[in-house]
């Protein structure tokens, strides 16, 4: 499963695996402690696949920047995010040289953190990109 199935929800503390579609919202089940919730619209919901962070030059997707801690940790868990906001600083800047310090928060590198620990904990690492679509393909004949 990829990161297009996992949520974060404002308000709400880890993040979250899709499970089910409602009429009102949908369900997800945490992965911090297997509870499941029913999310409704009044939610700010983002998915994984949908976040960047912020470099210097261009914005890089999410799963690259787990696809990095991932081979700088070797595939284990990485650094508490609950270390000190120098620290986490300095582990991001390792990972993602280039990150711009303006626009990525400490917060921003605590909950990456945090998403890659609860990701790696629960053996969800795989950060390949979505298989691409017929639908989606640019390469469609006229």
């Amino acid at each position: 499963m990829g990161l297009d199935k996992i949520l974060s929800i404002s308000g709400k503390p880890g993040i979250y695996e899709l499970k089910a579609q409602t009429r009102s919202g949908f369900v997800a089940q945490s992965l911090l402690d297997g509870k499941r919730i029913s999310v409704g619209l009044r939610h700010n919901v983002s998915i994984l696949s949908e976040i960047a962070i912020y470099t210097l030059s261009e914005e890089i997707p999410l799963r690259e920047v787990f696809e990095k801690i991932k081979a700088k940790e070797n595939g284990g868990p990485t650094i508490n995010h609950k270390v000190s906001k120098d620290e986490l600083e300095e582990f991001f800047f390792n990972v993602v040289p280039d990150y711009d310090e303006d626009r990525v928060y400490p917060s921003d590198i605590k909950k990456v953190v945090q998403w890659y620990n609860i990701l790696q904990k629960n053996d969800l690492m795989d950060f390949s990109a979505p298989e691409e679509t017929p639908a989606e393909s640019s390469d469609e004949e006229e």
